[in-house]
């Protein structure tokens, strides 16, 4: 069965969404503050090859980039921000489409839901402080399915 990375469209089809997201996000009047202070210039591809590993693709992320600690430190520490985490869920929505990534109901549902989960569960989980994200966390993957590892 196809994975949803290569329903996206493999690495070409993760980097557009990157790409779009990072558009999106940017301009975003609640979102947008987080990237204030600027972001690597590798941003776009980084943040496609995570998305890409999650979503069943090759593991470029965990090989060239960091591990699931590093990417949930870097999220943690900064209280909850619930309004801040539906506009970059309704920013990805729209970038779907910027990626052309919405005319497959089934792709367009499965791509939001790890979005949503991601955003929701996976990256804030520890606002308080990223000292309380545990030394080993295994690397979350998605399938058609929902989660498959990771935590719920």
């Amino acid at each position: 069965m196809e994975t949803i990375y290569e329903a996206a469209g493999g690495s070409e089809g993760m980097l557009r969404l990157a790409a779009a997201w990072h558009v999106r996000v940017v301009l975003d009047e609640v979102v947008g503050h987080a990237f204030e202070h600027g972001f690597r210039p590798d941003q776009t591809e980084r943040l496609a090859a995570y998305w890409g590993e999650a979503l069943g693709g090759p593991a470029v992320y965990t090989t060239k980039f960091g591990s699931q600690v590093s990417v949930v430190r870097e999220h943690s520490g900064n209280g909850a921000h619930h309004e801040m985490d539906d506009r970059a869920i309704a920013c990805f929505d729209e970038a779907l489409a910027d990626a052309g990534l919405d005319s497959d109901a089934r792709l367009k549902t499965a791509l939001h839901d790890y979005f949503t989960w991601a955003t929701r569960i996976s990256m804030a989980a520890y606002p308080a402080s990223a000292d309380d994200v545990p030394g080993a966390l295994a690397f979350p993957t998605w399938s058609w399915d929902g989660l498959v590892v990771g935590f719920a």
